[in-house]
């Protein structure tokens, strides 16, 4: 059984920071990317940061220069840094993991951010 569980959000005011973990547990053979990704009620779930087991990383326009995306691969945890947090980075923000095989997500974390 494979779980992935995220934690770090919460309720920040406009230019606030925050800092996303996300926690892998049960038996996966191999994970080649992490990533996270958002989503607001009734829109699509979006990219926001990538990284893969060799540390390239990828950032959705939106919040390049503000936030940074990390990993610790012998724990399979990701993390995500959030700096100059604006009112529309208020989303639902969700973990994910990629092997050869198969895909995984958490059950995301909510993000909040006050004018």
């Amino acid at each position: 059984q494979v779980q992935l569980v995220e934690s770090g959000g919460g309720l920040v005011q406009a230019g606030g920071s925050l800092k996303l973990s996300c926690a892998t547990s049960g038996s996966i053979f191999s994970i080649n990317a992490m990533g996270w990704y958002r989503q607001a009620p009734g829109k699509q779930r979006e990219l926001v940061a990538r990284i893969t087991r060799g540390g390239s990383t990828n950032y959705a326009d939106s919040v390049k220069g503000r936030f940074t995306i990390s990993r610790d691969n012998a724990k399979n945890t990701v993390y995500l840094g959030m700096n100059s947090l604006k009112p529309e980075d208020t989303k639902v923000y969700y973990c994910n993991a990629q092997t050869p095989r198969f895909e995984y997500w958490g059950q995301g974390t909510q993000v909040t951010v006050s004018s």
